[in-house]
């Protein structure tokens, strides 16, 4: 029996989420399987790996063979590493105590980048919330002083406007005066 780790497909339509899955190779794929040991999401950005190492390191161990996409998954979480020193440490090359150091040093290393990456994507995320608001601000900014502009215009066109109708009022009682004044005069 040729037992295989592989993923098998559940989620959503255009939302995928894979179970990592230790399957018989003639099995389908989202069909029987032997154990789950883990979860891929990779909608999430850096996508989330979460696999049970203990359990795929002795699958692995035992022959199991990982799909391509499960190999790089492996990889990524050292357990296709951990395999490479232990088969060291079961030819004679190093011992235990050095392959579990070196294993250690490799995964401080790893989760540095990881979380790196996390905070890296999480401040870029951050300034671009920040540049949005700056530029709603300006955009915001720009119609009010627009609209004051138009406000200021149309006071002005209403201005003389009203400033006419008080002249010619003003001519015409002048000369409503004058008239009175002329009549006095006789």
């Amino acid at each position: 029996m040729a037992v295989r780790i592989r993923l098998a497909r559940r989620g959503r339509k255009a939302k995928p989420i894979y179970d990592v899955v230790v399957a018989d190779s003639r099995s389908p794929r989202d069909g029987r399987f032997i154990e789950k040991i883990g979860l891929y999401n990779p909608n999430t950005d850096p996508a989330t790996v979460d696999i049970d190492t203990e359990k795929a390191f002795e699958w692995v161990m035992k022959g199991a063979q990982p799909s391509d996409t499960v190999r790089a998954m492996l990889s990524y979480r050292g357990v296709m590493y951990r395999k490479h020193l232990q088969h060291g440490v079961l030819k004679g090359a190093i011992t235990q105590e050095e392959a579990d150091k070196r294993f250690e040093e490799w995964s401080k290393s790893k989760e540095e980048k990881i979380q790196g990456k996390i905070d890296r994507l999480a401040s870029e995320k951050s300034k671009a919330a920040a540049e949005r608001r700056e530029a709603e601000a300006k955009v915001k900014e720009a119609r009010a002083e627009a609209l004051r502009q138009k406000q200021a215009e149309a006071e002005a066109a209403d201005a003389p406007a009203e400033e006419g109708e008080e002249a010619a009022g003003e001519e015409s009682t002048a000369a409503e005066g004058g008239e009175t004044a002329e009549e006095t005069k006789e």
